[in-house]
């Protein structure tokens, strides 16, 4: 049994909303049945671009009857322009949270909204999703899972199956998916981040300081997420030998990991001249 929220049972008992607008403005239809959810949502919009009225149809299960329950009452009275901002997130936490397996019921919600914006501006049929397809069972790409990983802040091949559906059939494509998530998330780290003020040399207690700091604050976290962990070994001047523990041990990646990782961000924090060996 799921952990549901107080506020996804009252959506789920009792949806806000279900039924058709005959009239609508603008319908936006996301999912299909063979994937297990599908969600059509109609609005009814006045001479300001503002959400008068929104009902929907759903099939699928409790969390997605109470994320398009919970998405028509958040949108009335917005206008289009600030409706187009809502995101998955927000749907989730109007719901008091929904269980991590059930997050893809928000962002079902969010894409169907943002179908309905298009079409009413002009779009008559939703753009086909850019980029390659990575997962061929549900028709996932690329571009829609680095945009999850991103606004969702995602670490994990499970978390990105939750949000996205992606991998969640046949797992062939589970080593593309966490390729995706290691390019995201190196990306990230490698951009420029305020730096801890620093004389102009460092002796080597303080190196052995400001290394020990990063390691333990910023990179083994990083790294504990996916089952990876780092021991400093030893410093020898600009020289900083670690060993790789848990799930790095072996990992294809690890040498990567390594320098586009940990030895940028000991570049960028402690010292530009530091290299790091494993040992």
């Amino acid at each position: 049994m799921w952990e549901y929220t107080s506020k996804v049972q009252e959506h789920f008992l009792n949806p806000k909303n279900v039924g058709v607008i005959e009239d609508a403005d603008a319908i936006g239809e996301v999912g299909s049945l063979s994937c297990g959810d599908a969600l059509r949502l109609f609005l009814k919009i006045d001479d300001q671009e503002r959400i008068v009225d929104a009902k929907f149809q759903t099939f699928g299960c409790a969390s997605a009857i109470a994320s398009s329950s919970v998405l028509t009452e958040l949108i009335k009275g917005m206008t289009l322009d600030e409706a187009s901002k809502v995101t998955n997130k927000e749907i989730a936490e109007a719901l008091g949270g929904l269980p991590k397996e059930k997050m893809h019921c928000s962002v079902m919600g969010q894409e169907a909204l943002e179908d309905a914006i298009r079409k009413y501006r002009g779009l008559e049929a939703a753009p086909a999703p850019e980029g390659e397809i990575v997962c061929k069972c549900f028709g996932v790409t690329d571009v829609q899972i680095i945009r999850a990983v991103k606004e969702n802040k995602l670490t994990t091949l499970e978390e990105v199956t939750n949000f996205t559906k992606a991998g969640g059939g046949c797992e062939e494509c589970h080593g593309r998916i966490e390729e995706i998530i290691n390019e995201v998330l190196t990306g990230e780290s490698s951009k420029p981040a305020p730096e801890p003020e620093k004389p102009a040399k460092l002796t080597n207690i303080k190196r052995f300081q400001l290394v020990t700091k990063v390691i333990d604050e910023e990179i083994r976290p990083a790294l504990n997420k996916d089952g990876g962990d780092i021991e400093l070994i030893d410093i020898d001047g600009h020289e900083v030998i670690v060993s790789l523990r848990g799930a790095c041990v072996g990992c294809p990646s690890s040498g990567r990991t390594l320098k586009d990782f940990v030895e940028r961000r000991l570049r960028e924090t402690v010292e530009p001249e530091i290299n790091v060996q494993e040992g």
